[in-house]
């Protein structure tokens, strides 16, 4: 039996959803349970800032996504951007806006989801709001980190002849999306639909469960490398190479033979007759870590595990390009998902 959100008020449903909530890092000095949160950074640290919006319809689809996913994933966004900047999440803020098909159980789901990210990553949920939609569901997460004020990186930091790296694998995460969207379509308007993703597991995965590469800052970290620029893979790999560059006032050489793939992408890839590298640099969602290095840290770098070396950066009037594995130069674009633009798809 599902329970009325109006039946505790939002006052009520916000103490339901955050009881038991202990905070675990010394900058967060009080949480939940006052007109704000009190948060105090000790000296020598740089504080950042990060806010995602998810709107229903937009940024998720509930006929798929379970509400603890969405829940997990929401916060791992957000996580990833501090780590984007070579920064740890410390807290974050939850604010929910919610129509009347959604109960206390549900929000109970979501808040499990959000609850388990930041407990696997050390993160204080410091307070949020609630009010209620008349479009369905919302979700709005600020994050806050920290970083040593000289080990912030900024997305304009590039520069001629440096290394370009990512981590993990790409387009893992597009696949997963089109395989969801593949069996609603199959599957319209049946209740118990089954579908079999046997052998897809990690797409999935890459879409619904997400992981912020919190490993790889402390790997760059433990190497001594600081990065340029770096950014996370949010809304492609060309997107966000062509962010770094505009930024930094450079070029680029990214090449085809060097982007990481994963085999089941691979294999999606030609079962949907799509072409692989279009997904693997447009596709997002990966929240991968894309970053530069000087060259003199190659040797560095390239010992460390779950990193690729993938192009490098040139002088600005050189341009932004890929290189095929036949030697072919394509001016890079930014075809991946925008939020902004309507029936926005990953083209060829």
């Amino acid at each position: 039996m599902s329970t009325e959100i109006a039946s505790l008020g939002e006052f009520g449903l916000i103490d339901h959803l955050t009881k038991g909530i202990e905070l675990k890092n010394e900058s967060s000095k009080y949480g939940i349970g006052d007109d704000a949160a009190v948060l105090v950074y000790p000296a020598g640290k740089e504080v950042l800032v990060s806010t995602d919006l998810l709107m229903e319809g937009v940024h998720f689809d509930l006929t798929y996504v379970p509400l603890k996913h969405l829940g997990y994933k929401a916060a791992m966004v957000n996580f990833s951007d501090i780590y984007a900047m070579n920064g740890y999440p410390k807290q974050i803020t939850v604010s929910l806006a919610l129509s009347k098909r959604f109960s206390v159980e549900d929000m109970e789901e979501l808040y499990a989801g959000i609850r388990l990210a930041c407990q696997q990553y050390g993160v204080d949920i410091i307070g949020g709001d609630t009010t209620s939609s008349l479009t369905g569901l919302a979700i709005s997460i600020t994050c806050i980190g920290e970083a040593e004020k000289d080990k912030v990186v900024y997305r304009n930091g590039a520069k001629d002849t440096d290394l370009i790296c990512v981590s993990g694998d790409l387009g893992a995460a597009y696949m997963g999306l089109q395989l969801l969207e593949r069996e609603k379509a199959v599957f319209k308007g049946e209740a118990q639909a089954q579908p079999d993703f046997t052998g897809k597991e990690y797409l999935l995965e890459r879409q619904l469960k997400p992981e912020a590469r919190k490993d790889i800052i402390e790997k760059l970290a433990a190497a001594n490398i600081v990065p340029t620029a770096m950014m996370d893979v949010s809304d492609g790999l060309s997107s966000e190479l062509m962010h770094i560059c505009s930024q930094s006032k450079t070029g680029c050489r990214v090449y085809e033979e060097h982007i990481p793939i994963d085999y089941q992408t691979a294999v999606q890839a030609e079962e949907f007759n799509m072409n692989l590298t279009t997904c693997a640099m447009n596709g997002g969602e990966d929240y991968e870590l894309l970053f530069t290095v000087p060259i003199s840290d190659h040797e560095k770098v390239s010992q460390i595990e779950g990193i690729r070396l993938i192009g490098h950066i040139t002088k600005p009037e050189l341009g932004q390009a890929l290189i095929t594995r036949d030697g072919q130069e394509f001016e890079l674009k930014a075809q991946g998902w925008n939020p902004l633009k309507e029936n926005e798809e990953v083209s060829e």
